[in-house]
């Protein structure tokens, strides 16, 4: 049997200390490594030693009564968190490590909002129990406030015999079957164990266990109560099934696609469909190598099973998320950049070597979204922020041998519209022709770009109108008030033209973002900008304070909830004034205060007018657009700017 667990934690709660014990209570490393040490067997990379931080979701195998378990270590810096959350999807259960010192904190929140969205079963591990001040009633009531009701601390789980009456009772009280059992005094172990297996897996309940990772306290208690409360089977019969995780290059630079079988085999040398080809068939590659890996190193196996994690090679353009197989499906990530940043290159370094480095890095991580910036020459990518820029820096010296800076992280703006327009476009210099007409109406905040047609096949062939659906989402378009991409917009293909003889190839793709752009013309241009759900928790004395700051930050929030010494406020607040509220917050309240952030969309920019003097975006200088249409009259083209072309539209 194969099960998967991933460890998450607030930055120093000690979880790469607790997976160490694992690793070493299991016999699978024969020395236990320490964070402070620079020797922590999951931290391998130098960058990760140094810093003492987690950055990449590296894994390790284990064996424990006769059952494999792959442990993955997540980042635990929230600039890491897609890193993180891309290793979710495969995970059959989570360990949530907090400090019996510190508690709820930030990052935790975070986490569990995650898993519980993903529905991965949680389990909960109070450490540093040996650290001064520690209270483990403290933090578990903080659980059961913050975090959930259903977290029961337990000590080990009864295999034989009966259940205590305290965790009977709490079992009891969440399912009806067991009341009755409660009721009559029956605490058979293996009734309550089957319930309370199923109570994990639906997230009914949250068991939660105390000790010191560093002291090796409650570290096999851990293992015993994950190994009888996890549920997980394969089918290990039919059609192979799996998902990507992520992508990662070795050092020969061979392309690897991490992923987990969920159902059946895959053997080398066997086809594996995935993805989306051209005309919008999957594609179809033959793996050529499997390898498991055990930390940094690898075994080549020719099979794979259900249930295993496993790297592929021979896949070239699997990314992450990716179904494989028999799975179709598609993962979407929740946690995306806020800033973008632009990468300073050395003279001596060809922008084309460059470029296809942070490729490769834009293939191992997706949220980066690499481009290159035709206009200023230049590499521009999207992150979380400025110790993600570090070790950016870090990795581009050390895989590919030249020295990379970064400039200031800058806010993602986005653009949309705030009433109904229509625009078309002509494009008809000698030899070409096509003609579009658009209607752009606002869409709800979050939805993206929606295209559809109501034009009729007798105006325009249907070949041709999925030419115009194509090139509408086929990239970001870029608005008129800072050249940021649209969005939240509802396009409709109404009517168009080709010609016999002269459309051909790019015709529509001009004619098409043409009409965009003059539908942008007549629009009521908004500015968005990024907005986090904030929950901050402060002692009392200080909510005056925090309340003064949101206002002055343009945050919007709810009355403060009073629990005991402490008052905890949610809000919603533009990351540009927040991002790094979360120091000012520890500095003032001597780091009695903590603060959750989460990516919650977009909203109205705060300040709109001064943004878009600041970033000096001039629409007619746009090369990738333009509101002009070109017609054509006695052999020659010539242009017509986009308030005057309505009149000279030939449908």
């Amino acid at each position: 049997m194969f099960k998967t667990i991933g460890m998450f934690a607030h930055v120093d709660a000690g979880k790469t200390t607790l997976a160490e014990q694992f690793l070493y209570h299991t016999k699978s490393i024969r020395e236990r490594g320490r964070v402070d040490h620079k020797d922590a067997f999951l931290d391998s990379h130098d960058i990760e030693r140094e810093r003492g931080i987690t950055v990449f979701a590296d894994q390790a195998i284990m064996s424990y009564n006769g059952t494999t378990y792959t442990l993955i270590d997540t980042p635990g810096h929230a600039d890491f968190s897609p890193e993180m959350e891309r290793a979710v999807n495969v995970m059959d259960a989570a360990i949530v490590v907090l400090s019996a010192v510190e508690g709820v904190q930030g990052h935790t929140e975070t986490v569990w909002r995650l898993l519980r969205d993903r529905g991965v079963p949680i389990f909960l591990f109070i450490n540093k129990t040996d650290r001064t001040g520690a209270d483990v009633d403290r933090v578990l009531a903080e659980i059961r406030r913050d975090l959930s009701p259903d977290a029961l601390l337990l000590e080990q789980v009864p295999i034989t015999g009966q259940w205590p009456e305290e965790p009977a009772a709490f079992l009891a009280e969440r399912d009806e079957a067991l009341l009755e059992r409660y009721m009559s005094g029956n605490f058979d172990a293996a009734a309550w164990l089957t319930a309370a297996r199923t109570m994990v897996k639906e997230g009914r309940l949250y068991p939660c266990l105390s000790g010191s990772a560093l002291q090796d306290e409650g570290v096999r208690e851990l293992l015993a109560v994950l190994d009888a409360l996890i549920d997980a089977s394969w089918e290990e019969e039919g059609a192979f099934a799996g998902r990507v995780y992520k992508i990662r290059h070795d050092p020969n630079g061979t392309r690897l696609t991490f992923a987990k079988a969920l159902g059946g085999r895959i053997r080398v040398r066997d086809e594996l469909a995935y993805g989306q080809g051209p005309g919008g068939s999957r594609i179809s590659e033959k793996i050529t190598a499997l390898r498991l890996y055990n930390g940094t190193k690898f075994k080549p196996v020719e099979e794979v099973r259900a249930g295993q994690l496993f790297a592929a090679v021979g896949l070239s353009a699997a990314a992450a998320g990716e179904g494989l197989g028999a799975n179709a499906e598609r993962t979407d990530y929740a946690i995306k950049p806020t800033m973008r940043s632009k990468a300073d290159i050395p003279p001596r370094v060809p922008a084309k070597e460059a470029l296809r480095a942070f490729r490769l890095l834009g293939a191992e991580d997706p949220s980066l979204a690499v481009q290159w910036e035709e206009t200023l020459q230049e590499i521009q990518l999207q992150v979380m922020g400025s110790i993600q820029l570090d070790v950016l820096s870090r990795v581009v010296r050390e895989r590919f041998g030249f020295e990379a800076a970064f400039g200031p992280p800058q806010i993602l703006y986005n653009e949309t519209i705030a009433n109904t327009v229509t625009g078309a476009g002509h494009f008809e210099p000698l030899g070409h022709y096509a003609e579009v007409h658009l209607r752009l109406e606002p869409g709800e905040r979050g939805s993206g770009l929606q295209v559809s047609s109501e034009c009729h096949p007798d105006m325009l062939p249907v070949q041709f109108q999925h030419l115009v659906l194509q090139h509408l989402l086929e990239r970001d378009h870029h608005g008129l008030l800072t050249g940021s991409p649209v969005t939240d917009m509802k396009i409709t293909l109404l009517k168009g033209k080709a010609h016999n003889k002269h459309t051909s190839g790019g015709d529509f793709r001009e004619a098409t973002f043409r009409a965009l752009r003059q539908g942008l013309e007549k629009a009521g241009n908004v500015l968005l900008e990024p907005v986090y759900a904030a929950k901050i928790k402060v002692p009392l004395a200080q909510v005056g304070r925090v309340l003064s700051d949101l206002q002055q930050g343009h945050g919007r929030f709810d009355p403060p909830e009073t629990t005991g010494e402490h008052a905890v406020i949610t809000a919603r607040v533009p990351v540009a004034t927040f991002m790094h509220y979360g120091e000012e917050l520890a500095s003032f309240t001597q780091g009695k205060g903590t603060l959750a952030l989460a990516f919650a969309g977009y909203d109205r920019c705060h300040d709109a007018d001064a943004v878009i003097a600041r970033r000096g975006y001039d629409k007619r200088a746009d090369p990738a657009y333009s509101s002009t249409s070109i017609f054509c009259a006695k052999g020659q083209g010539y242009p017509v700017p986009w308030d005057e072309a309505d009149a000279h539209m030939h449908v």
